[in-house]
This record gives structure tokens, sequence and C-alpha cells, in this order.
């Protein structure tokens, strides 16, 4: 049995904080290991790697912002609540994460155009290395939450841990290979960018599904039935489901077809049991519309 939606949503807050929470301080701590090496060394494209990375701290703001408003209870203006701020949140890394694609995307090209390998000293690699192994275990991290609460903010929020360790990982491929291959730190650089502008595609298109309103899983209405073979009498009939995602809270929408027959008090009891078992059963609230069954 699934738990219900509210404890669901909790969970996903507290998790949500907790990895924003570290992902700031860890990219406040990483940004200033590559600046200070950066400018030590001499090695510029470092530098810009640092603000790279300081720039990942405000994804995670905006997440710890929105899981905050979310977290609001609902009121007169907002009857369904404010979960929908979370969805908001991860549109924002979305486009925040198409926004670093192109910018790789250009620096490849202009890269290519340049004739330009990657060279960096043995500090600055370290620190590119270190980078690389931090940010991937962050977006890890994110992504293992996202699995455990169903929260888009941490999807979205891994992704973007994932393109800095990436970008890591490039230059650091670049300069071991740049004395045989000039031209593979461009080329990496453009399929990474590819790869992450796929995901912000993915990211935001999902979101903005989910957002819109989305057609209800077939095993959630093959549980419905299910359910209501259990209560209803024979020659019921369901149809029209409609599922109203506002992530804090579910509403399900559907029309129950009963025997003409029975009483209006009967059928009412009939689809109240039944919304009661689907809220108690998925913690989604449900509102089942009777019509008479034709005969």
């Amino acid at each position: 049995m699934q738990p219900p939606a509210k404890t669901l949503s909790e969970q996903a807050t507290r998790d949500g904080y907790a990895e924003g929470v570290w992902s700031l301080v860890v990219n406040a701590l990483l940004f200033g290991v590559k600046l200070w090496v950066g400018l030590t060394t001499g090695a510029l494209a470092l530098v810009a790697d640092a603000w790279h990375t300081l720039s990942d701290s405000f994804s995670s703001l905006a997440i710890i912002v929105a899981l905050k408003f979310s977290a609001q209870r609902p009121d007169r203006e907002h009857p369904f609540g404010h979960g929908r701020w979370e969805q908001i949140g991860a549109l924002f890394v979305a486009f925040f994460l198409a926004a670093v694609a192109y910018e790789f995307l250009r620096e490849a090209i202009d890269k290519l155009w340049r004739h330009e390998s990657a060279v960096f000293g043995a500090a600055a690699i370290a620190a590119m290395a270190l980078s690389t192994v931090i940010k991937e275990a962050l977006a890890q991290y994110a992504f293992y939450l996202a699995r455990k609460t169903g929260n888009l903010c941490l999807h979205a929020d891994g992704w973007h841990h994932r393109s800095d360790a990436l970008s890591s990982l490039v230059v650091l491929v670049g300069i071991w290979l740049a004395g045989d291959y000039w031209w593979l730190d461009g080329v990496l650089s453009g399929l990474i960018a590819l790869m992450i502008l796929f995901a912000a595609y993915q990211i935001a298109s999902s979101t903005i599904v989910k957002m819109l309103g989305e057609k209800p899983d077939a095993a959630l209405v093959a549980q419905v039935e299910k359910m209501a073979r259990e209560i209803c009498p024979p020659n019921f009939q369901l149809h029209h489901f409609h599922l109203h995602n506002y992530v804090r809270q579910q509403e399900l929408t559907f029309h129950l077809k009963l025997n003409r027959n029975l009483t209006i008090a009967a059928s009412h009891a009939l689809a109240t049991r039944l919304e009661k078992n689907i809220a108690d059963r998925f913690g989604i609230t449900a509102t089942a519309h009777v019509e008479p069954l034709e005969e």
C-alpha cells in the first residue's frame, strides 16, 4: 500500500531542503578551491569554471525557495495548496540548464574555430578531478531523493550538478589527450552541451505536462476498477478519468455508471465508499460522478 500523499510531500520537502543546503555549502567550497587554484596558477579557464560552479548555488537556492512556498497550507485563494511551486522551481532549473548548455556549445565552437586545447598545471588538474567526483556525488544524491519522493525539483537539480561534473570531466579528458587530438576538448564539450540541452528539454516537458494536466496512469485506473468490482453491483461502468496534479494534493475525477434502479441514496453511498477507498489506498482525493447505466 502506498503512503498518503501528505506523507510523501512532507518527506519531499525535508529531503529537498537537505539537498539544497548541501548543494549551497559544497558549491561554495568548490568555488573557493577552483578560484584560488585558478588565480594562483593563472588558469583562467578554471576561474571561469569556478564561477560556473557558484552559479549552481542559484538553482539550489531557487529550489529551497520553491519548497518553502510549496509547503504553505491551502488558503481561500489556493484551495488546492501551493505544491506547484515545486514544478515552477523545476522549470527554473530546466531553463538554467538550457542556458548552461548554450554556453558550453558556444565555447566548444569557439575552441574548434581557434584550434584551442585545454592546458593546466597539476594543481588545476587535481581541482578539476575533485570537482568531477564531488559534483557527480551530489548529482547521485539528488537523483536518489528524486526517485524516493518524486520531487521534480530534485531531479532537475541533479542534472545541474551533473552538468558541472561533465564540464570538469571534459577538461580533464582534453588535458590528457590534447597532445594527440587538439580538437577533442571542443568536440566533447559540444556533445555534452547537447546532452545537457536534451536533459533540460525532458525536465521542462515533463513538468509542463503535469502542470497542464495528464492522463491517469493505466495501473491506477486498473486499481480503481478492481476496487469498484469489490464494492459495486454487477454491470457497472467507469469512464472519463481525469487526474489533476497539484503536487501536494492530487484530484481524481471519473464517471461511475450504475444500475438505474438503484436509489439516489444507494448510488451515493457506493460512490462515497469508492472515493474513501481511493483516498485511503493512494492518498488521492477522488470525486465520482454517478450516471445511470444504459441498458
